[in-house]
């Protein structure tokens, strides 16, 4: 079975097709949040991943902001000028999708969360030291998280000690023999600094976790970012993946 892994699409159309035109056939695909937040394409993002075969989707925090104007303190300010402008052109449909998203899901292997098993929303796991504590909030083997736009995984491989932290190169395969939290980094704002969308594929018969990096018309979406009136800082970080 071959399950795509997304998060961070953040309003990036072309940065989202490129990745499943790459991933070719799926059987399902599991999002893991922040479909919508700083780029144009909101309403066509929401659709595709609607549209997506078996799909499992948990809501990031600019989801919830969308619907959520309380939220907005917890935002600077140009990620809160994005959400004001979002908020104008989005469709109640799109809408009432992202607000009935829940804030985490788990089945018989994983837990899927934005930010972390323990506050799906706003924690980001960063470190072995969190996501060892993390392993408290859940009890499948593995967790998966997005939210920090880097592609990386903790595995918990030795006992009283902090989970290890690693950097998988893209196109390399992981067996997954530990209890482990993966993450497959950004489809539309990479924050690693490299600009290609990233995206993960996991095989739950093998156990193997694999993360791919795709280029797409990066100029494109930047001007789109700039006619919508969004913040030129949203744009101009795409080209360097910052």
């Amino acid at each position: 079975m071959k399950i795509l892994v997304i998060s961070d699409i953040h309003a990036n159309i072309t940065a989202l097709e490129a990745v499943l035109l790459a991933a070719g056939e799926i059987d399902a695909a599991w999002c893991l949040g922040d479909i919508v937040g700083y780029g144009a394409d909101l309403n066509e993002c929401v659709q595709r991943v609607r549209s997506l075969p078996n799909l499992l989707c948990v809501k990031g925090n600019h989801d919830m902001a969308i619907s959520n104007p309380e939220s907005l303190a917890e935002f600077n300010h140009a990620a809160s000028q994005a959400i004001l402008l979002s908020r104008k052109i989005i469709t109640e449909d799109n809408i009432a999708f992202l607000q009935k998203l829940p804030e985490r899901v788990s089945n018989d292997i994983a837990t899927c969360a934005h930010g972390s098993p323990r506050n799906p929303i706003w924690e980001y796991i960063l470190d072995g030291h969190v996501a060892k504590e993390n392993l408290e909030n859940f009890s499948t083997p593995l967790g998966f998280v997005g939210h920090s736009h880097l592609p990386m995984m903790f595995l918990d491989e030795a006992i009283g000690k902090p989970m290890s932290r690693h950097f998988p190169l893209p196109g390399e395969q992981v067996s997954l023999t530990t209890r482990a939290i993966l993450n497959p980094g950004s489809v539309g704002q990479p924050r690693d600094n490299d600009p290609r969308a990233s995206f993960g594929i996991f095989n739950p018969g093998t156990m193997t976790w694999q993360i791919q990096r795709v280029e797409y018309d990066i100029p494109a979406v930047q001007a789109r970012i700039i006619a919508a009136g969004l913040p030129e800082r949203h744009a101009r970080r795409l080209s360097e993946g910052w």
